[in-house]
């Protein structure tokens, strides 16, 4: 009896993998940008910091050493929902990246306000903490620390796996999920990030510019920087949360 009670369980937990795999969305066809749009200053205007190269979303500011920022940006806004994605970084890249959420862009300042999970190469351990971008607060969240301080490796409670380019295995795994004001991260199956927000995503500051709680997702470019970074299989899953889980 106990044989096949587990027998039944275990083809629950099964099914209800592969159900869950189902309603994730890819929110890249390996092909084109379709969905997505790139957002930079007037002076990069003839310069494309994103391709597709070999089925993959190739981010690339090498032979423009005095860029701005630029971003890759959904078309389509998302408020409760859990992303994945692959990311490969190269040891001879120096810049630095990250994931936007629930952001917005700001097309007469050039300015993406909203929340960033740093993706950030030469100091691999500051991959899945969070910096704000939103004008009027623009510092680190998670670690939660005042402005104009700055994180340092001590701060991130375990140590990430991070792979490179140049290694065995090239590819880096990172999961994100939103929900209410709670943003949680996973670099390569460990939680970097449990991110409590209440008070700062929901505050007055990012009401008025609507972004924190729903927004869009984008990938940065950060001004001045020469990097080199490739994203893949980019998927989506947006959640339903009741009213009382909050």
């Amino acid at each position: 009896m106990k044989l096949k009670l587990n027998i039944v369980l275990l083809s629950f937990l099964i099914s209800s993998v592969a159900f869950s795999q189902d309603d994730f969305v890819s929110l890249f066809n390996g092909v084109n940008l379709d969905g997505w749009v790139e957002k930079k200053a007037p002076r990069d205007r003839n310069y494309i910091f994103f391709r597709v190269i070999d089925g993959t979303i190739m981010a690339n500011s090498l032979n423009n050493p005095e860029h701005e920022y630029a971003w890759l940006y959904s078309e389509k806004e998302y408020a409760d929902f859990e992303l994945k994605f692959q990311f490969r970084a190269f040891k001879t890249s120096a810049g630095n990246s990250g994931v936007q959420l629930r952001s917005r862009y700001d097309d007469e300042k050039y300015w993406m306000n909203g929340p960033q999970v740093d993706i950030h190469p030469p100091e691999p351990w500051r991959t899945g903490m969070i910096w704000d971008e939103t004008r009027g607060n623009q510092r680190w969240i998670f670690p939660n620390i005042p402005k104009n301080a700055w994180v340092n490796e001590s701060m991130q409670r375990k140590t990430p796996l991070f792979y490179y380019a140049e290694e065995t295995n090239q590819w880096n795994l990172m999961r994100i999920r939103c929900v209410g004001t709670s943003i949680e991260v996973w670099l390569n199956g460990m939680k970097i990030t449990n991110y409590k927000g209440d008070g700062t995503l929901n505050d007055e500051t990012h009401l008025n510019l609507n972004v924190g709680m729903k927004g869009h997702i984008a990938f940065q470019i950060h001004e001045k920087d020469a990097l080199i970074l490739q994203f893949k299989e980019i998927y989506i899953q947006e959640l339903e949360v009741p009213a009382e889980a909050f």
